[in-house]
Formats: C-alpha cells, structure tokens, sequence
C-alpha cells in the first residue's frame, strides 16, 4: 500500500513538473532558512556547554546606585573575596578571583607572540573544568608558574614539549609551562584565555594593587564562583546580597547589592537596566526563531494553496478511488504521503543548500557552525522536522481532496464552490503581511545602526592608530617614542592614554566642588592623558584650553567634557577645582582649565557619560596614540612607524589598531542581525513570490479559453493584464495594511532599547507597501502577458 501511494505520488511531481519545481524549490528554500536558523540558534543556547559545571558555576555581579540610577556590572573590589572566604564558605565549592583578560607578550628563544589571558586562582582550573593536554590541572600552585593552551604552545614551542620550558611574559618575569589545556571552543566564554597566570603573581607585581585587599571602593577586579551543591542561585544570592554594604561604610551611600549572574546567563541575558536584567543577546535567539518559523509557514503555505488550487485536477482521481470503495482516511493518507514525499525531497535540496552556503553564513555571523553529520540527535529532528513540515504542509489539502463527492464528480457536475478560493486567499495575504512586517523590521534596523554610525563622535577617527603599551620595556620611554615618531615623518602628533580611545577602562567618585549639589552621588569617567591628547585626536576645545607642557601647574590641571558641564550643574567650569575627598593629600586639587567637545568612547546608542581627562603624573600609559601624515599613504606611514619600533623594542610584536576600525566593531552585532535580517527577508519575499508565480500559473492555464474568447471580442493586452492581476493586487494591499500596524507595534518597543534612536517616518511604511506591490506586479505579469498575448485561436479550437 505504501509503495503504492508513493508511486502515484512520484508520478503526479513527475507530470507537473513546473507545479513540482515551484513547491519543492521553495519548501526546499523554506526549510534551508529554518535549519540554518535552527544551527544558529542551537549554537547560541549551547553557549559554555564545554563546561560541565556550568549550571553551578556564576560571576558575583554588583549593583550601585547614583542620584537614584542604578548601574550594575561585573566589577568587584578584592576585599569582598576575604569576606565571602571567611564568613559565607559553606555556600561555595570554589571561589576565584580573576584580572580582566589581557594582552600580553609571551617570548621563548627567538619566538614573540601578542597573545590574551587572565590571571586566577588555582581553584579556576578545578571550576571550570579544564581539560589539560599535558601537565598538571592545578598547574597555578606555584607563582612562577603559567598554563598555555594548545595554540599557543605550538605557536611557541612548534612540536616540542612545553611542560616545564621557561617563558618570557612582557619582558618582566620569567614563567614555567606547567600544563597546556585544550584550546576553549569559539562559542564559550574563556574562549580568548590563551596563557593562565597566577593570581598571586599579579597582586605582586602590579605597583598599583598596593593597599588593594583593604579598598573597597575600587571596583577592579572579577570573581568567580562553583555554588555549593546542597544550594541555589538564588539562595545564594539572597545570603550576600548586602555583604559589601554592612562591612564597608563609606560605600553604603551607594547601596551596592551583590548578587550571583549563572554561567548560563552570560553570554544570553547579560543587560541590565536600573538595576533590573533585562535580557541581551535571546531578544534576537527569540528573533530567529519566530523568523525561521515563519518562513518554514510561508514555503508550506506555497504548498497548500497550489495543492488545493489544483483540485479539480485531481478530482476524478478522487472520485474513482470512492467509488470502488476507498475510505476518506486511506485518500488522507495517500495525499500526506505525497507531501511527505515533497518533504523528503526538500530536505535533501535544504541540507546541499546548507553545505554550499554554510562557510559564508559563518563569516557573516561570526560563528563556526559545523554540519552535524555525526549527531544522531541532529537526523532524529531531522525526521521530525519532515514530519512536521508533511502534515503541516499536507494536511489541508489532504483534507480537502479527500472530501470531494464522488457523483457529482463523475458526472461531470463537481464545481470547487463559490467560496473554494476563501482559504487561498486567506493564506496569500498571511505571506505577504509576514514578508511586509520582514521588509519594514530590516529597514528600520538598518535605519538604526546607520542613525547611530552617523552620529557626531567629537573627534576624528579617520587616520588615527592605537599601538598597545604592554611591556615594561615600553617604561619611561614615551618622549623618546613621540620624538622618533614625529622626527619620521609618518604622524603628525602622537599622544598616550590610560585607556583606548573607543573605551572607558575606570570610573572615579568621592568628589566635591563648589556648587555641588547637597547628597549629590558624582560618577565620572576618568581617563590619564598626556598633554597632546586632544590635538593628536582633533578633540575640539570649546571652553578655556588644552593642556600645555609650558605651564608646570598643568600637572595638577584635567579637562571635563560638555556633558560633565551639565552633569556637575555649572555655569562657568574654567578655573573650578575639583577636591578628591579619597586623597591624603586633598590641599592638591584638581584645576579644570578647559572644556572638550563631547567625545563617544562607549555605546553609541547610548548618551555620551561625563568624563574627566587628567593630566598623567604617575606610572606609564596603556596606548600611544598616532594621528598617520595625511601627505603619505596609511601604508607607508605604519611602515615607517614600523621600522622605528622595532629599533626600540626589537623583541616585541609590533600591534597597532585603527581606531576607526575599532570604533566601527561597536556597531558589529547590530550589523550582523540587520545583514541576516536582510537576507531572511529577501528570501521571504522570493518564497512569497514563488508561490504567487505558481498560483498566476495556474489561474491563467484555468481561464486559457476565456482570455481567448476576450481576445477574439477585441480585449487588450492591458485588459487580460488586468483581469489576471487585480486580484492578487488586491490580496497584496490588503496585507500592507495589516503588516503595516503590526510592524509599527513591534519596532517601536524595539527602538525603546536604545536611548540614541531613530524616529519611525511614514516613508518606511509606504516605501514597504509600495515595493511590496512592485514585487507583487512583476511576478504576476510575466504570466499575465504571457496568457494574454498568447493566440486565441489554439485556446478556442482545442474545444
């Protein structure tokens, strides 16, 4: 019986074979965009699966208030490790502490590589699980000790055995390999620690942790936790949430509330707004997912309106198999074989589609998606997904086909009925209000990130480069960089700073001044420049002055921005002194002697912080700054900085990033949601038009001998035109006007997430509807002329 079935199926895609080719391209096509989907969004939610304790594994998080906002982040002061140590131990089975991850130089023999990792405590590679190639697991029990992972160990030692070969680290202390882990998967967090080091070797080594164990107010440090196994999150979380709060007075202003984010939310559900999570990165896995469903809906869509438009040509089938006693539920059978035949097919067509386009839709997405072919699971879904598609795709025609009357339908008199037409219709402007809503989502995202690109930064990024400053080979040496710098020829001016130019690495309070508002809670963020900073990066000075190495009280002088100028509630900034309330010595205040043009080094969705710029007295930057010659090219200019860096520090890689290239990868997720976007739409759309072409197809082949008669009456082109088109032009309005609202709705909740945002203009809505129509009248036309210039006479003799 089933072999049966599946012949006559096989036999009706082979007779109609335009039929078939329109309903397999697109369930092919349909079912492509819904697998690829479903990889992406598997490999999102599978974020950190290569840690096994990842369900008990959390960041201790903390939130603060300031004048009645609340900002929350990972950022933690190192007292508070010594107090969960000692008064909340039995609520933990590890506690690490860690640096933010860093940049640094690792050299052994003649080999120098730029490579990133953290410093950490020994219990981190017990928490996370690591899995150690060579070595030992708990290879940070010694303070000279450093683990490196696969990668890097070949990178340095080739083929050799790196456990126990010693390696320079930034030309300050000499490391052994104790152990080399297994390079960290791309889609996990950890996955850019490529050396691990002492957590003791840093609080040792770094001049500016002195006093650190005892500072609560600085928040410079990550902690790690593995929950207790007879315990909670949120258990947990309720035990210390106020732990910083009752030990340290001076911080209680600020309310500060710990709480422990899971492992399992870091990468999905990492944004936090006045306090409250408010989602992340599954706003756009939700996304997808919807997307992938509703174009699966749309190829299946295809499927049923060309199945059920094609009924009476199926009919007599139907009733001869009634009429020598088939059951209805056999023709039910018998017609979801069919579509699951056209699905099995489909699939075949999706997974090659997969396969050619994967590498592509990787680099788009920034993912490394592999093909699962030895995933058991992954062919298990596979078939339900057939299954699935079948029936939702088969189980309306079927049920249609099979509900035909046999005497009418042998004796001639089967008509589909008045209303037969009702669900087709029902359907197409379900197609196209989806493909509408799609077109109008992905030029208002668009819109967004080009509003947001095209914002004023306050400076100028093009033909500015950052070079890090990671080594102490690089002490003391700023004024003889700059002078060979500037004596080259290949920059113009160069200047350095604690923090990159498209980031903010430290935040300062404990402030007053004159005029500051009673109870008022300051939060500014601070960054040490040398005096050319705001020439090397055409910073506009808009109140007072720059900085000048000729006056020697400038050493006690900063810069505010015009944001910090309405933040601090003054009218004439120059000349104020800012008193540090944290300092010893509070007699040395901070003069402001200019005011700089509001400058982006965060988000630039969001509104520009206020920011302090101090003239750098103490230790050595972490970027030196370079404005490239406009007279020479970019390339020749960082040849020439090249050579000249090398002839200081000839063992060190030389780095350097474009600012503007930085600055651009804010933008980066935004942009790969707004491309794919793009893409799902425009294949959509081609989905939708597939299956209007084959409905136009159809109505055309089943008027052939009424466009011959008005033919032969004196009918035009533009008449048959007409009559073929206003229909499905009328289906395609009619789904504007119900995507258009829906659209409105849904953008406009999205757009309240960024406080920098467009404005939604009608224009968007009525260029959508007006190339939804376009699109509508080119697919219908082709066939629509092609009927009506066809020769009456061979439609009318064939009677």
């Amino acid at each position: 019986m089933i072999i049966n079935f599946l012949k006559i199926a096989w036999r009706n895609l082979a007779k109609n074979k335009a039929y078939t080719a329109i309903n397999v391209g697109g369930l092919a096509l349909g079912m492509a965009v819904t697998l690829i989907i479903a990889l992406w969004v598997e490999d999102e939610i599978s974020h950190n699966d290569y840690f096994s304790n990842k369900n008990k594994i959390a960041q201790v998080f903390q939130s603060q208030t300031f004048n009645s906002r609340t900002s929350t982040g990972p950022a933690i002061p190192r007292p508070l490790e010594f107090a969960l140590r000692e008064g909340y131990l039995d609520n933990f089975k590890h506690l690490a502490m860690s640096s933010w991850t860093t940049n640094m130089y690792l050299k052994y023999n003649d080999i120098s590589i730029s490579s990133t990792g953290n410093f950490m405590q020994p219990e981190a590679t017990e928490m996370l699980d690591f899995n150690i190639q060579s070595g030992e697991k708990d290879g940070l029990r010694e303070i000279n000790s450093i683990m490196l992972s696969e990668k890097t160990a070949h990178a340095l030692f080739g083929n050799e055995d790196a456990i126990g070969k010693v390696v320079d680290v930034n030309g300050e202390y000499d490391m052994m390999v104790t152990a080399v882990y297994e390079d960290i998967p791309f889609n996990n967090s950890f996955n850019d620690a490529f050396f691990l080091m002492p957590w003791e070797k840093y609080i040792t080594t770094q001049e500016w942790l002195i006093g650190s164990e005892d500072n609560w107010g600085n928040n410079s440090f990550q902690l790690f936790v593995q929950i207790a196994d007879n315990t909670s999150m949120d258990r947990v979380t309720s035990i210390i949430k106020n732990v910083k709060k009752d030990l340290n007075e001076d911080t209680a202003e600020f309310n500060p509330q710990l709480f422990l984010l899971p492992m399992k939310d870091w990468y999905l559900r990492s944004n936090f707004e006045n306090g409250k999570q408010v989602g992340g990165r599954i706003k756009y896995v939700w996304l997808f997912a919807i997307i992938g469903a509703f174009v699966l809906l749309l190829a299946c869509i295809n499927f049923m309106n060309l199945s059920t438009a094609r009924s009476e040509k199926r009919a007599k089938e139907v009733g001869i198999k009634k009429s020598i006693g088939s059951q209805r539920n056999q023709l039910i059978n018998q017609f979801l074989g069919e579509s699951f035949l056209v699905a099995v097919i489909s699939f075949v067509l999706a997974m090659l589609i997969i396969l050619l386009f994967l590498n592509g839709f990787n680099e788009l997405a920034r993912k490394e998606i592999e093909f699962p072919w030895t995933n058991p699971l992954f062919w298990l879904s596979g078939l339900a997904f057939i299954v699935f598609t079948a029936l939702l795709a088969g189980s309306y025609p079927a049920l249609y086909l099979s509900s035909f009357n046999p005497v009418d339908v042998l004796k001639g008199t089967f008509k589909a009925g008045k209303h037969a037409g009702t669900p087709r219709k029902i359907l197409v402007v379900l197609q196209f209000t989806v493909s509408v809503a799609f077109i109008i989502g992905t030029v208002i995202v668009m819109q967004q990130i080009n509003h947001a690109k095209n914002r004023p930064i306050g400076y100028d990024r093009e033909g500015l480069v950052q070079i890090p400053v990671m080594s102490q080979d690089f002490e003391g040496k700023y004024e003889l960089m700059r002078t060979e710098f500037l004596k080259s020829n290949a920059i113009v001016e160069m200047s350095a700073s604690s923090s990159p130019t498209t980031r903010i690495w430290s935040n300062r309070s404990g402030f007053r001044w004159d005029g500051k508002p009673e109870g008022f809670q300051e939060d500014f963020a601070w960054t040490d420049v040398t005096p050319e900073y705001a020439k090397s990066l055409n910073l506009k000075i808009v109140d007072g002055r720059d900085f000048s190495r000729e006056f020697a009280t400038d050493s006690n002088a900063v810069l505010i921005n015009q944001t910090a100028v309405k933040y601090m509630g003054i009218e004439n900034p120059v000349g104020l002194f800012l008193v540090d309330d944290d300092e010893e010595d509070p007699d040395e205040p901070l003069k402001i002697i200019g005011v700089v043009e509001d400058m982006i080094a965060q988000s630039p969705y969001e509104p520009v912080k206020q920011a302090v710029y101090e003239y750098i007295k103490d230790g050595d930057p972490n970027y030196y700054n370079l404005r490239l010659n406009p007279r020479q090219s970019a390339q020749q200019n960082l040849a020439i900085i090249e050579r000249v860096f090398k002839t200081h520090f000839p063992k060190i890689p030389f780095e350097y990033d474009f600012v503007d290239e930085q600055y651009g990868a804010k933008f980066a997720a935004e942009e790969r949601i707004g491309s794919l976007s793009g893409i799902f739409t425009a294949l959509a759309i081609l989905i939708s038009c597939l299956g209007l072409f084959g409905l136009t197809s159809f109505v055309a082949e089943q008027r052939t001998k009424e466009i011959g008669v008005r033919k032969v009456l004196g009918a035009s082109v533009l008449n048959v035109w007409n009559m073929l088109s206003k229909d499905f032009l009328k289906l395609v309005i009619l789904s504007c006007f119900i995507a258009i609202p829906i659209s409105f709705y849904i953008m406009n909740g999205w757009l309240q997430e960024y406080p920098y945002r467009v404005t939604l203009k009608w224009w968007v809505f009525a260029l959508a509807m007006i190339g939804a129509t376009l699109i509508t009248m080119i697919t219908i036309s082709f066939q629509a002329i092609k009927a009506a210039r066809a020769n009456p006479i061979k439609s009318l003799r064939t009677e």
